[in-house]
């Protein structure tokens, strides 16, 4: 996904559309919870400018991420809606908006990959669980003395300490 700025500047009056699969393998080495990463598909346009070039994409695919509770692979969904925007020998501060956020070019390529790479990298999130606790391979749920709780589970069960307390309000309500 690299463009030279005299091949975008042909195109700077026709409608530039982007449909590629790329892969990005690479960013497995950036965040090591990353266990792998689908063909990518970046579909959009480019507005061209004299000064600038702006890519608007989407960016679909999935990761394959670790259980935070079991360590089994999750595959999670990416969909990205993305605005890049490209600045061709403008100072930045001159041609950039307060919202916007531009990237200089540096020689006369503009390659999108690292930025694709950023937004992927982003969109990993903190946790992640798979739907099955109990595949195959999956951490132990229970053990000698221990077990998992869920939320539903905490919120199911009444402290046996509590119980006669839950019991007060049946009771008032029937007094009155």
């Amino acid at each position: 996904m690299k463009w030279t700025l005299s091949q975008l500047q042909k195109s700077r009056n026709k409608e530039f559309l982007i449909d590629e699969t790329i892969r990005v393998d690479e960013i497995k080495k950036d965040d090591s919870t990353i266990r792998e990463v689908s063909p990518i598909h970046v579909t959009g346009r480019a507005d061209i400018g004299s000064t600038r070039v702006t890519f608007h994409l989407k960016i679909d695919g999935y990761l394959i991420l670790p259980c935070s509770r079991t360590l089994v692979d999750v595959n999670y969904p990416i969909s990205v809606e993305t605005t890049e925007t490209f600045l061709f020998n403008v100072p930045a501060y001159e041609a950039v908006t307060e919202e916007e956020e531009a990237h200089q070019v540096k020689g006369d390529v503009i390659d999108l990959m690292p930025a694709i790479r950023e937004i992927l990298l982003l969109e990993v999130p903190i946790q992640v669980f798979c739907d099955d606790y109990n595949q195959e391979g999956a951490a132990p749920q229970s053990g000698k003395d221990w077990e998992v709780v869920t939320e539903e589970d905490q919120t199911k069960k009444i402290d046996p300490r509590l119980a006669e307390l839950a019991k007060f309000f049946d009771d008032n309500n029937s007094s009155d």
